[in-house]
């Protein structure tokens, strides 16, 4: 059971890194591509699922890290 939490825990992670670096990428080519400005940033299409997903990922991450914690106890 410990392994199965660890080894959810490493790919949550995995994919929370590569989300949040194309989240860094999408950001990047909209600025460059004459973007709205910090003051005028609206989330949308792909970039708002996008978002959303990485919250979900999040959320995911920290409930099976007290997960993982209680088991272990």
């Amino acid at each position: 059971m410990i392994a199965a939490l660890q080894v959810t825990q490493i790919i949550i992670s995995l994919l929370l890194i590569g989300v949040v670096l194309l989240q860094v990428r999408i950001q990047g080519l909209g600025t460059l591509m004459g973007g709205a400005t910090a003051t005028q940033r609206v989330r949308r299409g792909f970039e708002k699922t996008l978002f959303q997903f990485t919250i979900a990922l999040a959320v995911f991450f920290v409930v099976i890290s007290l997960v993982s914690v209680v088991v272990a106890k």
